[in-house]
């Protein structure tokens, strides 16, 4: 075989690997501008500590059972503001939560898929949000 086959047998490859990864969560979307940002998706919980943060970080959540879940938003924010939509399959927004509204329930269904979307605007803190 020549070099060239090699080649793109080698990335189609890769961007099969890319694809299942973010298709199963294990990979993460996101457009930041930050001093500091450390960002831990987790199977309960999600965690951010960032400084003079503006963009978004999108992720897909993983949620084992069906059944009713309630979320939980905590900010310690010194500026700025966050806000974390979870959005369903087709990206429609199901839920906002922020300072204002820290807590959401809601059911969700473990056949479906869900999206957590991070929304930052020149925040600074820690903020988590758990389920």
């Amino acid at each position: 075989m020549n070099n060239w086959l090699y080649t793109l047998l080698f990335w189609a490859v890769l961007g099969v690997i890319i694809y299942l990864s973010y298709r199963r969560g294990y990979m993460i979307s996101k457009s930041i501008v930050a001093a500091v940002f450390v960002f831990s998706p987790g199977s309960a919980a999600d965690r951010a500590t960032l400084n003079s943060c503006s963009g978004w970080v999108q992720h897909m959540g993983r949620f084992c059972k069906s059944g009713m879940y309630d979320f939980t938003f905590d900010a310690q924010l010194s500026k700025g503001d966050v806000e974390v939509l979870l959005l369903d399959r087709n990206k429609r927004q199901l839920a906002k939560l922020n300072r204002g509204l820290p807590a959401y329930r809601i059911e969700l269904d473990a056949k479906s898929r869900y999206y957590i979307r991070w929304e930052f605007r020149s925040a600074s803190g820690t903020c988590e949000l758990r389920w």
